[in-house]
């Protein structure tokens, strides 16, 4: 686990990009990111961090399944029948997935190849643009990260960092919120254990999700709806780079007490 050293320097300013228009596969992403920080009068500072939606990643890679191709088999028009799903929604899920957590009416639980917990494996349907078409989320979301932040270093000068985002739903909570699919740059963790706290009790257990709190964060202005700002710039963290992945934030399966 790298923690990176990353800390809140007391304030944190998050302005949405504008100017972002649709994304098609093939698109450089890397590009229309830089173009839009000119369009918005943002020079880039370091320790800045932009916090890209899935969603545009995934078009830009070309992500789309057209379901009139897909051939559900056995497994999954059974699951499909538990779950009153579309069969061949239902295979695509279980292509992208390691495992079913739950399954009943209306919902399908999966633990997704890259680890995570989710409803559907990010199988989406919502603007997507195409008839009968559904978006996979992004193949490598740290590769995609990386690749974001090197050509943003790059054109800039400065350190900065890139978190692939997604919207999820949580256990035991009703509605979503951002989370880190994929990042570059900054510590997944901020690790504060042996700190002090306000009454210099040392601090055993306390480990921060700095990426996820940014994605939730920057969610919140960027929105997950039609708004079409999926770029957010996050402003005032203070960490050094480091090569945080998103998989430190995953629980270990044989640490999951609901399995």
């Amino acid at each position: 686990m790298d923690s990176g050293g990353g800390v809140p320097s007391g304030g944190v300013d998050l302005r949405a990009l504008e100017g972002i228009g649709s994304v098609s596969p093939g698109d450089d992403l890397s590009e229309i990111i830089w173009e839009a920080l000119g369009h918005n009068d943002i020079r880039l500072a370091p320790c800045d961090v932009l916090v890209v939606a899935s969603k545009i990643v995934s078009r830009a890679e070309g992500r789309f399944v057209d379901l009139s191709g897909v051939d559900p088999g056995p497994e999954a028009r059974a699951l499909a029948e538990r779950v009153d799903r579309d069969p061949r929604l239902v295979e695509l899920v279980l292509r992208e997935s390691e495992g079913v957590s739950r399954a009943r009416r209306g919902a399908l639980i999966v633990r997704h190849r890259l680890g995570f917990v989710s409803a559907n494996a990010g199988v989406d349907a919502s603007n997507v643009g195409r008839d009968d078409a559904v978006l996979l989320l992004p193949e490598d979301p740290d590769g995609s990260a990386a690749r974001l932040r090197n050509f943003l270093e790059t054109r800039a000068g400065v350190s900065v960092g890139v978190v692939v985002s997604d919207s999820h739903g949580r256990p035991f909570r009703l509605g979503s919120v951002g989370m880190a699919l994929g990042l570059s740059g900054l510590p997944a963790l901020w690790d504060q254990r042996g700190g002090l706290d306000r009454f210099g009790r040392p601090m055993q257990h306390t480990i921060t999700a700095l990426a996820d709190q940014v994605a939730a964060a920057a969610d919140l202005v960027a929105g997950q709806g039609g708004e079409g700002t999926p770029v957010v710039l996050v402003r005032g963290l203070v960490f050094q780079p480091c090569r945080s992945r998103a998989v430190d934030l995953l629980r270990r399966a044989d640490e999951d007490l609901y399995a």
